[in-house]
């Protein structure tokens, strides 16, 4: 397994192979003085799945109840995050796409708030592939995947961080994210302390080196490792990522 190194190089080339094993570990990064969490998979290898609503359509909430329908299933979680922004139901506010099946349609509307500064953006995995989009080039790619959530704003933008983030911003908040460097690789990072916008970006753009990276939420950023300490889960979730193994 190829360990990641406390100070990866811009270019990410460390998580390009990512592991020969089962699933891929999380690991810690210390970048402008802020520290992180980075877990990194290959949907070639892994079980990487989205996951909202449980079989009688009630929101699962929390990491705790997503591991035991896994677990119910014969499968075990050994990796999940908060994934997209949600309502007061726990439902998706944005596309939502799980095995194929369309939840909740596209959200190109206009409006306040983070996920409507736009470009937002969409996460999906196709097949054995995963790719991060700016709405409007996903609303014309064709792309129909297996599993899909928007989010917003977009961090990164083939290669340039969001032109409305602010170096000189003051909001900071515990944050989470999602980045690609291929079609092979899906890079889930949170900070371990409250962060800004732009250095959120930053970290995806000069330190691991993905040309696109949504923002996935702030403040209800939650993490869970199987095998290392989580972040947050305290409060109840929509959307959820989720990796697993299975005999």
């Amino acid at each position: 397994m190829i360990k990641l190194a406390n100070k990866l190089v811009a270019c990410g080339v460390a998580f390009i192979a990512l592991t020969t094993a089962a699933w891929a570990e999380c690991k810690p990064l210390n970048y402008s003085g802020r520290s992180y969490t980075v877990c990194g998979f290959n949907p070639a290898r892994e079980h990487i799945e989205l996951f909202n609503l449980d079989e009688n359509d009630i929101p699962l909430g929390n990491f705790r109840r997503l591991s035991a329908k896994l677990q119910a299933d014969g499968k075990t979680l050994v990796f999940a995050m908060n994934a997209g922004m949600f309502d007061q139901n726990l439902r998706p506010v944005g596309l939502y796409i799980e095995n194929g099946v369309e939840v909740k349609k596209l959200n190109r509307r206009s409006g306040s708030g983070n996920f409507h500064l736009k470009p937002n953006g969409v996460f999906y995995i196709s097949g054995n592939k995963s790719g991060v989009m700016e709405t409007e080039a996903f609303a014309k790619s064709g792309i129909k995947p297996d599993y899909a959530t928007q989010s917003g704003p977009m961090l990164v933008v083939n290669g340039k961080i969001h032109p409305k983030l602010s170096p000189t911003g003051t909001s900071l908040k515990i944050r989470n994210g999602v980045g690609v460097l291929d079609d092979r690789s899906a890079l889930f990072v949170i900070s371990n302390e409250p962060v800004g916008f732009y250095e959120f970006a930053s970290l995806f753009k000069d330190q691991l080196g993905t040309k696109n990276a949504l923002f996935l939420d702030g403040s209800v950023s939650s993490l869970y490792n199987k095998d290392g300490p989580g972040v947050g889960g305290y409060v109840p979730l929509g959307p959820m990522v989720g990796v697993y193994t299975q005999p």
